[in-house]
């Protein structure tokens, strides 16, 4: 056991105490004896300093046959629950690529990828966004296993909080165009789909192989939410991607929609029934920044909705 020497970063320590309170705290507290017992279980050395986002530890290591991997380690819940599931799934072909799972502690052996070079590093907008609209058509052509959630689950518990969640917004018309969103998915609800969604594609979640893995794929996705769905609801992310040069733009409207018909193209999505679910995801953006206490909706997604319901 090599406990004393798993660091784990005041940050991320910091974050788990802000979303869980004493279980986040709790799992902190346990998080380098787990690690520990993966880097033994898996016969693993590490290899550099940690990293982490807000909720993973994600730690560098070698395996014993010198094979460069990370060993990802989060808490087990809904949200977090379906990755390896879905890594499975994918096997390789457009995300990273599973080597190892431990479902019951959440513990995941994953290939290691160029952590330096993410589509964020591509500086033409267009270019960046073609890879990543070709990386998600890859990975919504595999229908979602079983133990996935499901959009059709979590789109009528959006519709059923929306009428007195969005009372709370101060703005008649923040009302008003999240209602409009609230309409447009639910014309939609009849058909969720069930491809496999990413939930949270954007530039940063697009890394580069390492050389040796170059050849099976250019890029490839991590940290998927996974979702059984319509593809439709997976574009929002990649639309608000670098929104500040949407604003320098000077015509929002327009670039929004040249990147909403890039990606739909790309993808060979019907575009009503796409701006449909993105305007879901507008919706589900707007409860989230509602339950934390915000009152009026946030200008980047009002703009990506208005510029959307031309489309519909």
């Amino acid at each position: 056991m090599i406990v004393s020497r798993i660091h784990v970063p005041e940050a991320l320590a910091a974050s788990h105490r802000a979303r869980s309170g004493t279980c986040g705290e709790a799992w902190i507290a346990g998080l380098p004896a787990l690690a520990s017992d993966c880097l033994d279980r898996w016969e693993l050395r590490l290899d550099g300093a940690p990293s982490h986002g807000a909720v993973a530890l994600v730690l560098a290591v070698v395996r014993a046959d010198g094979a460069l991997a990370v060993l990802k380690l989060q808490p087990v819940d809904d949200e977090t629950r379906g990755e390896p599931l879905a890594l499975t799934a994918w096997a390789g072909r457009g995300a990273v690529l599973l080597l190892e799972t431990a479902p019951v502690s959440g513990a995941m052996l994953l290939e290691r990828l160029d952590a330096g070079r993410s589509l964020a590093a591509v500086g033409d907008d267009t270019t960046a966004l073609q890879i990543l609209s070709e990386v998600l058509s890859r990975l919504v052509a595999r229908p979602a296993p079983e133990g996935v959630r499901r959009l059709a689950d979590i789109a009528a518990a959006m519709l059923d909080a929306a009428p007195v969640a969005l009372t709370r917004l101060a703005r008649p018309a923040d009302r008003r165009l999240a209602q409009t969103c609230a309409a447009a998915m639910r014309e939609l609800c009849d058909e969720p789909g069930d491809r496999l969604l990413h939930w949270d594609l954007h530039y940063d979640n697009v890394l580069a192989p390492l050389p040796a893995a170059a050849e099976r794929e250019p890029w490839l996705a991590i940290d998927p939410k996974p979702l059984a769905g319509d593809p439709g609801f997976d574009l929002l992310p990649a639309l608000r991607n670098r929104w500040d040069e949407v604003v320098a733009s000077g015509d929002a409207a327009r670039a929004i929609l040249r990147r909403f018909d890039l990606m739909t193209e790309v993808l060979g999505l019907d575009r009503q029934r796409a701006a449909g679910w993105t305007l879901g995801r507008v919706l589900q953006n707007a409860l989230w920044d509602v339950e934390d206490g915000e009152t009026s909706l946030d200008p980047a997604q009002v703009a990506i909705a208005t510029a959307l319901l031309t489309r519909r």
